[in-house]
């Protein structure tokens, strides 16, 4: 996989986004990005066990590759994106709008199990939105109440109940997705503690550009495809052995 070169930048737009934020608004940030949340993206790989078996994975340098190049060519043009618009319809109170974005958010996981796993962590999360006394979601009790639900739609919804700027949860979602994939690579690779910690921190530089280029997106273009990652992701199904749920 040959991922484009991607120019390291201190993370701006997450700065000044952030600090706009109350005390209690970046603690609910924390609280919504946390490995704790009980929604088990943790057991999920999204195609990276499939990549580590086949030896396209196999080191810091090849791991960091393949988690920026799907952050930057797949999370920016696709859920980053749509996050935007899923935010957008629900200041404006357009549930049919959040329900057209959200059928396209499902409609571009590219295998059965990218499937499955945005769908069983959108409703993990909606079930726990239901159940948080400190919430008043009643108003969107049709939201919550989806079918299907893609993870991206009701982390859009969490977000805005929980009083975050777009800026605010496009940089959470990021975390949660590169602190995930880190989190499985350091049990496949595997990787080493510290050089966990560095891919944190060198993923994370790459953020604010991923949000940048998501927010200039025009409608039309939303969406990406990634041949190799579908295929790992497919293929998970069958793999002899497997940590991750499939």
């Amino acid at each position: 996989m040959e991922a484009k070169s991607i120019p390291t930048v201190i993370p701006i737009l997450m700065i000044e986004s952030t600090t706009k934020q109350s005390p209690l608004g970046l603690n609910r940030l924390l609280q919504l990005c946390s490995a704790n949340l009980p929604v088990g993206g943790f057991s999920f790989s999204q195609g990276l066990e499939y990549a580590v078996e086949m030896g396209w994975v196999n080191n810091p340098e090849s791991t960091k590759e393949w988690i920026s190049f799907n952050l930057n060519q797949s999370i920016a043009y696709t859920d980053l994106a749509l996050l935007n618009r899923l935010q957008n319809a629900l200041v404006e109170d357009d549930f049919g709008s959040f329900h057209t974005w959200n059928q396209h958010a499902l409609a571009c996981r590219e295998s059965n199990e990218l499937y499955l796993a945005d769908v069983a962590m959108g409703k993990a999360l909606m079930r726990l939105l239901k159940d948080i006394k400190s919430i008043d979601s009643q108003h969107y009790v049709q939201l919550i109440s989806e079918k299907e639900i893609s993870f991206v739609s009701a982390f859009a919804l969490s977000a805005h109940l929980f009083g975050l700027e777009l800026n605010v949860m496009q940089s959470g979602f990021c975390w949660a997705y590169i602190d995930n994939q880190v989190a499985a690579a350091t049990k496949l690779v595997p990787l080493g503690q510290t050089q966990a910690q560095n891919l944190l921190f060198e993923l994370s530089e790459q953020v604010a550009e991923a949000i940048e280029q998501a927010n200039q997106i025009d409608d039309e273009n939303i969406g990406a495809s990634l041949p190799r990652l579908a295929m790992a992701s497919a293929w998970h199904e069958t793999q002899y052995t497997r940590l991750f749920r499939s």
